[in-house]
């Protein structure tokens, strides 16, 4: 009987550590879990990334044109900001909708 108990111990402690060492493999601060959840997030920002560059590239060529084209400007500045230039009078009509 003692050396049935003694088999059974002996496997029970190699078991139960291989248990411990598998269980923070897995879920552990650095665990595989882990490390997949920052592969996933990895990828969102390299993609994020990749529309950023696109806008600033875009935006790059906005900024380009306006600096080259005068009158490009000058509508921006009409239609967005209101602008006017002096002695200039604007008419606004209200839209077929609205009475």
């Amino acid at each position: 009987m003692t050396g049935i108990r003694i088999t059974r111990r002996t496997w029970l402690i190699p078991a139960a550590c291989l248990m411990f060492i598998l269980f923070f493999t897995v879920f552990g601060e650095r665990g595989l879990l882990r490390i997949y959840e920052m592969k996933q997030e990895k990828q969102r920002i390299e993609q994020r990334i990749v529309e950023l560059q696109s806008e600033n590239h875009q935006l790059s060529r906005t900024i380009a044109a306006l600096h080259s084209d005068r009158n490009q400007l000058e509508r921006i500045a009409r239609k967005e900001l209101g602008l006017v230039k002096p002695n200039e009078i604007i008419y606004r009509f209200p839209e077929s909708g609205d009475k």
